[in-house]
């Protein structure tokens, strides 16, 4: 809901209006474990009997980032409405290069188990620290100060600027619907930087599959953040290994 002092702005920030899932992650304990299908950062994957364990360009074990169950999330416009979505990355995950996107579309109830080859070691440089509980919200935004599609100005003045005239009870307010940051699916995205799709016209159209921001437990370089884009097409058609991955810090 825009608040009442933006009403003079109202219109203008219809057009930017996009849904968002909203996703709080809980931090397990260390005797605690989710089960194979559950939406998680960190964790044991899904992967079907017979479907070889992602590798990384060592052939080396990648380590699972993030598993989002679709049947678990309320339903975003354009996105799959079940499936279980997959990011493996590598231990050696500061280059970006290395990582994979895997999509289930169908899921068996006969699943690997025995994971004894994810050893504690390939998890010491991981910015996720330990398992997480995923649950989603759907929610609204209007923008975000660091998503290159929100370029609208405040009587003249960019969001910075017109941010600094604000309260801070009014700052509070627009953080809720202008903003870009936390874990979610969707939406606005989110750099401490700079969105690198506004330097390359073949990127300008992808849009943001999955965020993790920093949080409790987790920790990309100095409060960091990673995104996971995709072009509207392969959203479309489910060709997520086509996904592309940035992350930045302060």
């Amino acid at each position: 809901m825009i608040p009442e002092f933006l009403n003079e702005f109202k219109t203008q920030l219809e057009k930017y209006k996009l849904e968002t899932i909203k996703i709080a992650a809980t931090p397990l304990k260390n005797e605690e474990s989710l089960a194979i299908y559950s939406s998680k950062f960190l964790g044991n994957p899904y992967l079907p009997i017979g479907m070889e364990y992602p590798k990384d360009k060592e052939n080396k074990p990648m380590i699972l980032w993030a598993q989002i169950n679709f049947s678990d999330i309320p339903i975003l416009e354009g996105y799959p409405h079940q499936g279980i979505l997959q990011f493996f990355v590598s231990s050696e995950w500061f280059d970006m290069d290395d990582y994979k996107v895997i999509f289930h579309e169908n899921i068996t109830e006969e699943f690997q188990t025995d994971f004894s080859f994810l050893t504690q070691d390939m998890y010491e440089e991981s910015p996720i620290y330990c398992e997480h509980k995923l649950s989603f919200n759907k929610e609204i935004e209007y923008g975000s100060s660091e998503d290159f599609r929100f370029d609208m100005t405040f009587n003249g003045k960019d969001y910075w600027d017109f941010y600094e005239t604000l309260t801070k009870d009014q700052k509070n307010e627009i953080e809720k619907i202008i903003d870009g940051t936390d874990h979610k699916i969707g939406g606005y995205a989110y750099f401490t930087q700079a969105d690198i799709r506004d330097y390359n016209k073949e990127l300008r159209e992808d849009l943001l599959l999955l965020q993790i921001d920093t949080d409790e437990e987790i920790m990309f370089g100095d409060s960091g953040v990673a995104n996971f884009f995709i072009n509207p097409e392969d959203l479309k058609n489910k060709r997520f290994e086509k996904a592309w991955f940035n992350w930045d810090c302060c």
